[in-house]
């Protein structure tokens, strides 16, 4: 399952919009291979911005934890080599992509990503009944749990890690396919969630 490798990406930030300035704090990207996490990049941030107090609140990074963390112009071009061309995702994957993207333009630099998964969008067409779909709730209305706390890029790529995992092995076992894969994902991304059930019936072998 999910035997060609995707990379789970999680990034903490000062806000939601880098147009509006925001940058990152922290990143995770974790590497699934075989339906198990077998490599993983973390790193604090140093991006020289000011972290405002409700992240501060929300995350428990502060603005000294940012301030002696590696810089982003050493962080970023780690990152973008730990991903490489493997396919991509996230949880509400449009929100990191941008910051990963404003990240690398920033440094002149391009993200090289095959294709880009979304576990939110992915979730909702696949368990298109449950009543949420953050990640907290989702995570636990499957049986997956937080390790440590939530709202730090670690613990959330872990968990949405393993709900993607978890959406892999659902679809195998479900509709009989083998090979779930990122393409396979990616189409399913595309799809709305009344027609997911007979597309994956029909790539049944």
């Amino acid at each position: 399952m999910l035997e060609r490798a995707i990379v789970m990406l999680d990034f903490e930030t000062t806000g939601l919009s880098p147009a509006m300035g925001d940058r990152i704090t922290e990143v995770a990207a974790l590497r699934i291979v075989g339906g198990e996490v077998v490599e993983r990049y973390v790193s604090l941030v140093n991006c020289n911005a000011r972290i405002p107090s409700f992240i501060t609140g929300l995350t428990g990074i502060t603005q000294d934890m940012v301030d002696n963390a590696p810089p982003a112009h050493r962080v970023v071009p780690e990152l973008l080599d730990f991903i490489g061309s493997d396919a991509l995702s996230a949880h509400n994957a449009s929100f990191d992509e941008k910051f990963l993207l404003a990240e690398t333009a920033r440094l002149g630099l391009a993200a090289r990503h095959q294709s880009l998964v979304c576990s939110l969008k992915l979730a909702r067409r696949v368990f298109p009944r449950l009543p949420s779909y953050k990640l907290g709730q989702l995570s636990g209305q499957l049986g997956i749990r937080f390790r440590s706390a939530a709202h730090r890029a670690e613990a959330d790529a872990e968990v949405a890690a393993q709900v993607l995992i978890h959406i892999g092995k659902h679809i195998g076992s479900t509709y009989g396919i083998a090979a779930v894969d990122p393409a396979l994902l990616v189409s399913v991304n595309r799809l709305a969630a009344a027609k997911v059930h007979q597309f994956l019936l029909k790539q049944q072998p």
